[in-house]
């Protein structure tokens, strides 16, 4: 015959590897919703394009530099939907 009482030691051991557990699981989803890899990229492809304008002949009539603030201020804007995406649960992709 088995015996199915639990100590009270035991049911608070299982109870306590069962929230851990939920914990991690949890912890895992958030993890998962708050990496924002499209936003990555861009922001990726963002900082090659700021290089190659830096590196480009700064003879453009200003065209360059507005180029160059434009792209810092994509690369801004793009971080600051990424925190507000990690702030306010949205999805990452």
């Amino acid at each position: 015959m088995i015996d199915t009482k639990i100590s009270r030691r035991g049911f608070a051991a299982t109870a306590a590897t069962g929230l851990a557990t939920f914990g991690l699981i949890g912890a895992t989803v958030k993890a998962a919703e708050a990496y924002q890899g499209t936003m990555e990229r861009a922001l990726g492809s963002l900082q090659e394009a700021l290089q190659s304008l830096q590196q480009s002949t700064p003879n453009k009539g200003g065209h360059r530099e507005r180029a160059m603030n434009l792209v810092r201020q994509a690369m801004s804007e793009t971080q600051a939907g990424v925190q507000f995406a990690n702030q306010h649960g949205g999805g990452g992709y």
